[in-house]
């Protein structure tokens, strides 16, 4: 049998624990092309909360009644298909279950042996193409210039901030709370962290960007979009990763009152979804990996555990209560 998490009901603003319902179903046989996946591991994303709006956007919504998706890796325990064996560990689109079906499609094998696996759901899965695509394609960063990244302790930003310092640039991440402050600063080597908990953010972008913005990644949109925009150099370039504080409104969500900002400073702005470079990922894949090697970017992975612990798994996405990759393990290896 096969426990999976389907979705229930469409979520008003927070969605409540009744948005999801475990259910249990039998595991399908096997036709030939196919292979089944013992799921270990499965990402957690805000993402997820657009995914689960009737809405347009970039892919379709989850359907009432079909099972969460995620991204997820895992280890195939039968197999009908030519190029997956027995015994491989794989990544791919698992959706949060314990045993995954799949033909194939857009799957990939990974190397326990070289990186834990919940690293496959992190920095070197699509929270690390996000911040390689994000700020090399979007950002462009030249060596000496500022880098602002909001929810610099998160599996996005703090890969951006790492590699802002690769490139020669100055790194400054926006957090919240003393801890993920000094976790950004002490272990990623940002040059400086503003905790807008507890810090004036204005205050603080123009105490440690003295210089000006030239790029901001933003994470979170609202109101410290704003005031980064307010600092921006001329020329800067805003790439728009994700707008955490807005997800969750109930009315219609706040977008820039500092726009004109852009025009004065001759700046650009620009949302991407990393899907874009799906024929790109190998690259990214192999230059996170030699830098993560060497060294040069450390990741940290908050793991949970249990299915039935998915919901105040999903909570700690918008209470900041994680620090780097947040991560549910579904199996265990056998």
């Amino acid at each position: 049998m096969n426990t999976q998490l389907l979705l229930n009901e469409r979520p008003v603003g927070f969605p409540s624990e009744q948005v999801w319902k475990l259910e249990k179903t039998e595991i399908p046989a096997l036709t030939d092309g196919q292979l089944l996946v013992k799921v270990l591991y499965v990402s957690l994303d805000p993402a997820m909360r657009g995914w689960i709006n009737d809405a347009r956007s970039y892919v379709p919504p989850v359907q009432i009644n079909e099972v969460m998706r995620s991204g997820g890796v895992g280890k195939v325990v039968d197999s009908k298909h030519p190029k997956f064996q027995v015994g491989d560990h794989v990544y791919g689109m698992s959706n949060i279950q314990e045993y995954c079906v799949t033909d194939g499609y857009g799957w990939v094998k990974v190397d326990p042996e070289l990186m834990p696996l919940p690293r496959y759901l992190g920095t070197l899965g699509m929270p690390g193409f996000t911040a390689y695509f994000g700020l090399l394609d979007i950002g462009q960063p030249k060596e000496g210039e500022t880098v602002l990244v909001s929810g610099a302790a998160g599996a996005v930003g703090s890969v951006v901030g790492q590699i802002a310092k690769i490139k020669g640039c100055r790194a400054v991440g926006i957090a919240g709370g003393a801890e993920k402050c000094r976790y950004v600063v002490e272990e990623l080597g940002f040059d400086a962290c503003i905790d807008y908990k507890n810090d004036n953010v204005y205050a603080g972008i123009k105490e440690h960007c003295p210089k000006g913005i030239d790029i901001y990644f933003d994470n979170v949109g609202g109101e410290i979009l704003d005031i980064a925009l307010s600092r921006i150099n001329q020329g800067a370039r805003i790439p728009i990763c994700g707008a955490i504080s807005q997800y969750n409104n109930k009315e219609n969500v706040k977008g820039p009152a500092n726009y004109l900002s852009l025009l004065v400073n001759g700046a650009r702005m620009e949302g991407f979804v990393v899907i874009q470079f799906t024929h790109r990922y190998g690259e990214a894949a192999k230059q996170l990996g030699q830098w993560v090697a060497q060294g040069k970017i450390k990741s940290r992975e908050h793991v949970e555990k249990g299915i039935e612990n998915f919901y105040p798994t999903f909570k700690r996405l918008f209470s900041g209560e994680k620090q780097g990759k947040l991560v549910l393990q579904i199996g265990d290896e056998d």
